[in-house]
């Protein structure tokens, strides 16, 4: 034994010393230490043998090893870790053969283990044999067998990821390796593997002591371990359908890795990089008399000689601290991004066939999930997933999970055709794939996103890059009304050109629209907000697109503009209530400058007018926001721009009861300041009379709203699925909440809002509505703005009633947040809604 030990030094000795002159790099170093510790196991085993030659003719025995000597990247100082496998020779009873295997097994960790005048080898840890230190400590091959395929938990198929054969019986020990290797490759199969994973290096970190976290070497956070523990999880993922990813040694591993396009081309060489620094390091502990360690010395003598070893020669103290902490956080980041990466859970949940989109499998499984044209399906994998491209390679870790996903919404063949719609635009991006594939939940909100709404598609293929939104909840967030007006005027100034500026303000219209759509869509926002959202984006266009065509005027006519021109903003615009498919309604009002004679004002004002008009009329990836100013006075067959002398004289003399309604909902916030103000000064005492609402003004209310029942519900519709003009629907509850404005705002200060909900809630305050009636009216009207909001995302074009078709009201219950086979709830919750609605509205406003 002690010359197998100094046989042992002497060949350490000559590493290290090829080591520390840089004549070896790390990975010919961890091979070479690796090869030295087959060896030596394979001569301990011949000594065990000689040792006991009467159990060594009853057995033969291969020892497998585990660990870092089972990956070939073994340390200086370092326990090795095997397992035992034996087999009976002929005529040996089995019993008799495992005593002997153990005997032998056991002589072997003494020859390695045991302390002499020469020293110790190192330390055989058998530990992770099934059933650990209380199992036997050699087993048959089937024994093994029995024992994973029963008993096992995640974390020995973790370990067995290195078993290979280092001394022994060779082939008992190749046999022992292929048949664990099929059990460790459908380890990732098993329910909540990924979780456990995750949950056990948790565990690791917490059993370190306080006071050694933040110098733990190999088990701290941003330590050796992180390393390890990702690119193992990451290969019991993925290798279970890539065979190339098959490989025992982390740097072999992560290369694999990278170049399968499961890790980042930077990710990964900064993280072989990291790992094969922080391996250095070890490695000039441990060669410090051979001690062993994993904490990193705070001490400066011993920090300058480890500096000095690693080289650096100037400042070694400070430079190896600052190079051991910029490569613990490094390693610490990439490992929250892998380790963590949600699509692991999608992906570990699918079977291993389905994860390699060979033509037989992938049709079975798009036929089993429900895909109506499978042949078509199948073309656009084709398209996606063919070629040794790095784009497709990461397609195909990315489509199993997607298709799966789709198949939860209600129409998985259009989302799978919109999926390569968005690819065909982003794919050659060098960022697109890479976010699917590592940044938060962006590949299943996409798959989400494509499966429920056309219209959140729609936008998203018109602003590709807005994919980047789908990774952060803050960035699907509504943006406040001031930064958008700030972000629309930058953007117009940017630029000299009207057309440019025209442009810019649309564009900037367009990333708003898609990031509220995709918010919606995914259920980020309630509908409240979703409406102030839109109205903000609305009022920030207008007032971009006026100073864009009051410029353009100024610039074609030559000369400085002579009115001063506002927009007021009206119905759902002005309640700050506005839907995805809501006009802007708007009247224009304009004042003169001093010295102008009003109708050279008005001339210029109607040319600001149309030119804003025209602006935001073109056609574009978004929809146009369409202007319409048809309650101004007369109608549409009053002038489009009035002066505020001219509104003045119309409301004292002409005004009638509707547009004394429809003043409630008159904000003017856009253009200019003065004007806004002197139009509010206005209309308020129309809008909020001092002795409220006279009785014959009341009794036309009512006759006009029973004409517009009549006469606007489409034909053919069916009144208790139209969600504005059916009863208890959208107009129900907003003629009733206007009724009780008129009646009481002239006293009630809290009635004098453009905005349903808050009137409903001061109502309530004042005394003059009944809780219970109030959660009536607005459960129906939230409800109401919900629906129309969903049809819209699901058809991508409007409509007020519910859809018949089938598929598009399972589209709508998926964006509910309902079973989309279970779309037949959504009629019912809203008829209940309406019903208990129309009750209220009965009582209130027709009484």
């Amino acid at each position: 034994p002690d010359e197998l030990r100094v046989a042992y030094r002497r060949r350490l000795l000559r590493i290290a010393a090829d080591d520390l002159t840089a004549a070896t790099g790390f990975d010919e170093v961890v091979g070479a230490l690796s090869a030295l510790a087959d060896e030596t196991l394979e001569v301990a085993l011949r000594q065990a043998r000689a040792q006991l030659p009467e159990q060594a003719a009853r057995c033969r025995l291969a020892v497998i090893a585990l660990g870092k000597c089972g990956g070939r990247e073994l340390n200086y100082i370092s326990d090795v870790d095997v397992v035992f496998v034996h087999e009976a020779t002929d005529g040996t009873a089995v019993d008799d053969a495992v005593r002997a295997a153990s005997q032998l097994a056991a002589a072997l960790i003494r020859v390695c283990s045991d302390h002499t005048a020469e020293g110790t080898i190192w330390p055989v840890d058998a530990g992770l044999r099934p059933e650990g230190r209380s199992g036997p400590l050699s087993r048959t091959l089937e024994s093994h067998l029995g024992y994973y395929e029963s008993w096992a938990s995640s974390w020995e198929f973790q370990a067995l990821l290195k078993a290979r054969p280092a001394a022994g019986d060779a082939d008992l020990g190749r046999r022992y390796a292929a048949a664990v290797e099929e059990l460790v490759w459908r380890a990732g199969e098993r329910e909540g593997f990924v979780a456990e994973v995750r949950q056990m290096r948790r565990r690791v970190v917490a059993q370190i002591p306080v006071g050694d976290v933040d110098r733990a070497l190999k088990l701290g956070p941003g330590g050796l371990r992180d390393v390890e523990f990702a690119v193992q999880l990451l290969q019991l993922v993925h290798g279970r359908g890539d065979p190339t990813l098959r490989e025992r040694s982390t740097i072999a591993a992560l290369a694999a890795l990278t170049g399968g396009g499961y890790v980042g081309r930077t990710d990964g060489r900064g993280l072989a990089e990291s790992y094969r620094f922080l391996r250095t390091m070890e490695h000039r502990l441990q060669l410090w008399r051979l001690r062993r360690t994993q904490l990193v010395p705070d001490d400066d003598e011993v920090l300058r000689r480890l500096g000095r070893s690693v080289g650096h020669r100037t400042e070694p103290v400070e430079q190896v601290r600052a190079q051991w902490q910029e490569c613990g956080r490094e390693v610490r980041r990439l490992h929250e991004k892998l380790f963590y990466r949600p699509l692991l859970e999608a992906v570990a949940a699918l079977p291993a066939s389905d994860l390699r989109l060979s033509e037989g499998s992938a049709r079975d499984r798009l036929t089993a999930l429900g895909y109506q044209d499978p042949r078509s399906a199948l073309a656009h994998l084709e398209a996606l997933t063919s070629g040794l491209s790095r784009r497709a390679a990461i397609q195909r870790q990315l489509l199993p999970a997607m298709l799966g996903w789709f198949a939860d919404g209600p129409d998985p063949d259009a989302a799978l055709l919109a999926f390569r719609r968005v690819s065909d635009r982003l794919g050659t991006t060098h960022w697109y794939l890479a976010r699917l594939r590592d940044e938060g939940a962006t590949a299943e909100r996409l798959a989400r996103l494509l499966c429920g709404s056309r219209f959140a598609t729609d936008l998203l293929l018109g602003a590709p890059e807005s994919v980047a939104l789908l990774g952060s909840d803050d960035d699907l967030q509504p943006r406040s009304q001031q930064l958008l007006l700030d972000e629309m005027s930058a953007a117009s100034h940017r630029h000299s050109d009207p057309d440019a500026q025209a442009d810019a303000v649309r564009a900037m219209r367009h990333r708003e629209l898609c990031r509220l759509a995709v918010g919606d869509a995914l259920g980020l926002l309630d509908v409240d907000r979703v409406g102030a959202a839109l109205t903000d984006v609305a009022i920030a266009t207008l007032t971009g697109a006026l100073d864009v065509a009051s410029q353009k005027v100024a610039a074609d006519r030559g000369e400085p503009l002579p009115v001063r021109m506002a927009i007021v903003s009206m119905g759902r615009l002005g309640g700050h209530e506005m839907g995805f498919a809501s006009d802007a309604d708007v009247l224009f009002v304009h004042v003169p400058v001093a010295g102008i004679e009003e109708r050279r004002a008005t001339e210029f004002a109607h040319a600001i007018a149309a030119e804003l008009r025209r602006i935001l009329a073109l056609p574009g990836a978004a929809p146009a926001l369409d202007i319409d100013a048809g309650l101004r006075p007369e109608g549409r067959q009053g002038s489009l721009v009035r002066s505020l002398s001219s509104y003045a004289a119309y409301y004292a003399r002409w005004s009638q009861p509707w547009e004394t309604q429809a003043l409630l909902r008159a904000e003017a916030v856009i253009g200019d300041p003065e004007v806004c103000e002197r139009f509010r000064a206005l209309i308020d005492p129309l809008r909020w009379p001092a002795r409220g609402l006279g009785q014959l003004a009341e009794t036309e209310i009512r006759r006009i709203k029973a004409r517009v029942d009549a006469e606007r519900l489409p034909r053919g519709a069916d009144p208790a699925a139209h969600l504005k003009l059916g009863p208890g629907g959208l107009a129900d509850v907003e003629w009733t909440v206007q009724l009780l404005q008129l009646r009481h705002a002239a006293r009630v200060e809290g009635l004098r809002t453009t905005r349903t909900v808050e009137a409903l809630e001061a109502a309530v305050a004042a005394g003059i509505l009944e809780r219970a009636d109030a959660d009536d009216l607005l459960a129906a009207w939230r409800l109401a703005q919900r629906l129309r909001n969903a049809v819209l995302q699901v058809r991508g074009r409007p409509s007020d009633s519910l859809p018949r078709d089938l598929r598009d009201r399972a589209g709508v219950a998926y964006l509910l947040g309902l079973d989309v086979h279970d779309s037949g709830r959504v009629s019912e919750d809203w008829r209940r809604a309406a019903r208990r609605s129309r009750l209220v509205v009965e009582r209130l406003f027709w009484r």
